[in-house]
């Protein structure tokens, strides 16, 4: 997650340190306590909230539980891991429904943080969870804030309610009051009410939220607060858990570039729980949170649970299977390959996903320079075949695939390539689909796999036999640089980008993670 991402490389090169100790001295513990410490400022935390934190990790670090640990620099990992989830909010929790609909949810914050689009997501992750929500147009004094939400509940796929035009006319403690009779009488059985904010805390906000409040009696009033403000995360918290109340926190712009520290601090200094968090612009971008999910990610632990949460969301288990036994059977076509892409598209953010294994630190600048448009592309080549030419791809001789470049608006360069990872990528998902272990392209064999002696035995045959030593070293040059068959650029196995490998291999941390996702 990008607005982690300085804290957890910092983190994590605080923790390679400790590797290899047999035992950690208190001076050990101290230097460690001491980083920690420098790297929550950096990311903006506030400065109580940092003093408990390091306070508890160090008191732990040096207790019983380190010192008997057979590897304490792991055991110090898990006391960190254990107290970012106690800051984090502890246990999640969900909204409490009213028993008698319609459960009334009031959006509070500042403006700017994005309460407007949050009620257009929220909204929609509770219809798909079988909900009718109604969204209330009861911010009249923001510049086509009334017009913004019927845009985004038209969006979303949801009702809204919206009897005044806004732009500084209407009294929005009415128009609550009347959504939840319209409520009653449509047979919504949730009211999402969307409130006004300011550039800054002031007494004409605190009244109106107030009143708006006092008048609906919310059963969740949630105080939506951007992850990016820093410092100012803590005085706004406080100043609407004095003037408002609150019964929950949303987290947006957990996808910008900030350091965060708003919701590192905001759960602990005001004890209300974290609900949601918002992670990019679109609407689909946005999960409940789980404090155990988050503290992972920022220590790059991955979070495979949410990950595969997304999967099962987007993916149709009995088309799931029908593709695994196209695998084993050879019988997986572009056809297949564009449906699963796209199925994989509706997933969100691609990088975000990767974010989320284990070990993604190591794939930080990899993942930085991924193009997701890449996918955009590739759909378009595949498009631009006709039926019978992505049933059997041996089709496509050198007319075709020009054909097929001037169609997609792309060159025949990437047409080949396509061509080559998918063939690659089927060769590869065949073998896990049968339980071995894949050679993953432009990573070379898996450690520990069946595939390193096989290689070293090809490249061996492939060597030149020609007495001719100047002649033997072109040979031999020219069959490194076509190694596989092809002289395409080396991409991921699904067709994903192109992009060189990075200097150096992957650790095996690095490909057993990825491996286990694969087999997944």
């Amino acid at each position: 997650m990008a607005t982690f991402g300085n804290l957890t490389d910092r983190l994590a090169d605080t923790f390679k340190n400790l590797r290899g100790k047999g035992k950690l001295s208190e001076a050990d513990v101290d230097r460690t306590v001491r980083e920690i410490r420098r790297a929550l400022l950096d990311a903006d935390v506030a400065l109580e909230v940092v003093k408990d934190f390091t306070g508890r990790v160090r008191e732990r670090a040096l207790g019983h539980e380190v010192s008997q640990a057979l590897n304490p620099a792991q055991q110090v990992v898990q006391i960190v891991n254990d107290e970012l989830v106690t800051i984090l909010g502890g246990e999640a929790r969900r909204i409490e429904f009213a028993k008698n609909p319609p459960t009334v949810i009031m959006l509070a914050g500042l403006q700017g943080a994005g309460k407007t689009t949050l009620a257009g997501k929220l909204s929609k992750w509770l219809a798909a969870d079988g909900h009718t929500p109604l969204l209330v147009a009861a911010d009249l004094q923001r510049p086509n804030a009334v017009t913004q939400l019927e845009v985004v509940a038209g969006q979303a796929g949801v009702a809204v309610f919206a009897p005044e035009p806004g732009n500084g006319k209407g009294d929005p403690v009415k128009v609550a009051k009347q959504a939840l009779k319209f409520a009653k009488d449509k047979q919504h059985d949730v009211v999402i009410i969307d409130t006004a904010g300011r550039l800054g805390v002031d007494a004409e906000l605190m009244k109106q939220a107030a009143n708006i409040r006092k008048a609906v009696d919310p059963d969740e009033v949630l105080f939506v607060i951007d992850a990016m403000i820093g410092q100012d995360a803590v005085k706004t918290a406080r100043a609407f858990q004095e003037g408002v109340d609150f019964t929950g926190v949303v987290l947006s712009k957990l996808d910008g570039d900030a350091r965060g520290g708003a919701a590192l601090s905001v759960a602990s200094i005001t004890g209300r729980p974290i609900m949601f968090a918002s992670t990019g612009e679109g609407l689909d971008d946005f999960e409940p949170f789980h404090p155990d999910r988050m503290a992972s990610r920022i220590l790059d632990l991955g979070d495979i649970l949410t990950l595969i949460e997304q999967a099962q969301k987007t993916f149709n288990e009995e088309e799931s299977r029908k593709v695994a036994e196209k695998f084993a059977t050879d019988s997986f076509t572009l056809d297949d390959f564009l449906e699963q892409m796209q199925q994989l598209k509706n997933m969100g953010s691609i990088k975000s996903m990767l974010g989320m294994l284990p070990g993604a630190k190591g794939m930080r600048e990899q993942l930085d320079n991924f193009d997701e448009s890449e996918i955009t592309r590739t759909e378009a080549i595949i498009q631009s075949m006709t039926k019978q030419e992505r049933t059997v791809p041996k089709l496509l001789n050198g007319s075709r695939r020009v054909r097929i470049a001037r169609g997609s608006g792309t060159t025949v360069t990437e047409v080949n390539a396509l061509v080559n990872r998918f063939e690659q990528a089927a060769k590869m998902m065949k073998t896990v689909a049968k339980g071995g272990t894949p050679q993953i392209p432009g990573m070379g064999p898996i450690p520990g796999g069946h595939g390193g002696k096989s290689a070293k035995k090809n490249q061996k045959k492939k060597g030149s036999k020609s007495g001719n030593p100047a002649r033997r070293a072109a040979e031999e040059a020219a069959s490194a640089q076509g190694a596989g068959g092809s002289s395409a650029p080396a991409g991921s196995g699904f067709g994903l980008g192109g992009a060189k490998p990075a200097a150096g291999s992957p650790s095996p941390e690095e490909l057993e993670s990825l491996q286990k996702f694969l087999g997944r």
